[in-house]
């Protein structure tokens, strides 16, 4: 079937939403560009004669697509070798901080990972009324549920959103002091000013995907991470250049060899204190291979 140059408009106006909508879901940004490819191929071949929205109904195959790859990632993530991280992305220079706080909140790892713990069926409902403002019927036809059921995931799943105290915008000049602050230690090892910054239970987790040399265990507790630091990252990171990027929607940072490729990257989450209590360090060289390619935009 020929795809009228009408529909190939309304699919690239509903492309960021669709992009946003699965990397949310699956924590993996390859993986949502191949399920809004998927979805463009399906409205490539779809009879759009009889559909009544467009938007609606790419959403509702998108949606149905990765709730199918959700389900057969399952055992890989069962059986993943270390901590599971998602896939981090860089976000373009409009998409800063600075701006729609609302929707970096629910780009977080912090966030992410929370989602993580939800139902696959929780958190689609979760994301498509809270994050992109379907309403409950149309949310009960994309799920295919009754609407009263459609309600009680929305409603548990928000119980544990707001339980986890994710979902809040740190300034972005606390963020950069905070930075400032890790920086130091990774180069110089001088950790008083983060000590001071750091939330008493913060949590370090680092993934290498069984690829490369990453810490297997969470490691929880201000000085047990200030020494994780001091003692390792300090050492090991000796040759790397730190470069300042945007990443999930927070400032971050983007680690580099001699040659420029990338080793490592590190994001961060803050208390509702703006205190750091998450940092996150992904060693995966298959997470990490795009992180050079900016993403935007993306809702």
């Amino acid at each position: 079937m020929t795809t009228a140059p009408d529909d190939i408009v309304a699919f690239e106006q509903a492309r960021p939403g669709l992009l946003g909508l699965a990397y949310r879901l699956l924590g993996s940004r390859a993986d949502a560009e191949d399920a809004v490819q998927d979805t463009f191929l399906k409205w490539r071949s779809a009879e759009r004669a009889v559909i009544a929205s467009p938007g609606a109904w790419l959403t509702t195959a998108c949606t149905r697509h990765c709730l199918d790859l959700l389900r057969n990632a399952h055992h890989s993530r069962v059986h993943y070798v270390g901590t599971w991280l998602p896939e981090p992305v860089q976000i373009a220079d409009e998409a800063d901080p600075q701006s729609g706080a609302e929707l970096a909140s629910s780009l977080t790892t912090a966030f992410l990972l929370l989602l993580e713990r939800l139902t696959p069926k929780e958190r689609a409902a979760y994301l498509l009324h809270e994050i992109f403002d379907m309403d409950y019927p149309d949310i009960a036809l994309t799920l295919e549920m009754q609407e009263p059921a459609c309600r009680k995931l929305v409603s548990r799943a928000r119980e544990h959103v707001e339980c986890g105290r994710v979902r809040h915008a740190t300034p972005p000049e606390r963020q950069a002091q905070l930075l400032s602050a890790f920086e130091q230690a990774i180069q110089h090892g001088r950790t008083e000013a983060l000590a001071r910054l750091l939330s008493a239970d913060v949590r370090l987790a680092a993934d290498g995907g069984g690829k490369v040399t990453a810490a297997r265990e969470v490691v929880v507790g201000n000085d047990k991470v200030l020494k994780f630091i001091t003692a390792g990252l300090h050492v090991w990171w000796a040759g790397l250049t730190l470069e300042r990027a945007v990443l999930n929607g927070n400032l971050g940072l983007i680690l580099r060899d001699g040659d420029g490729r990338v080793s490592a990257s590190a994001s961060f989450a803050y208390d509702e204190d703006g205190c750091l209590d998450g940092i996150y360090i992904m060693r995966n060289p298959d997470k990490l291979a795009r992180i050079d390619q900016a993403v935007g935009p993306i809702h």
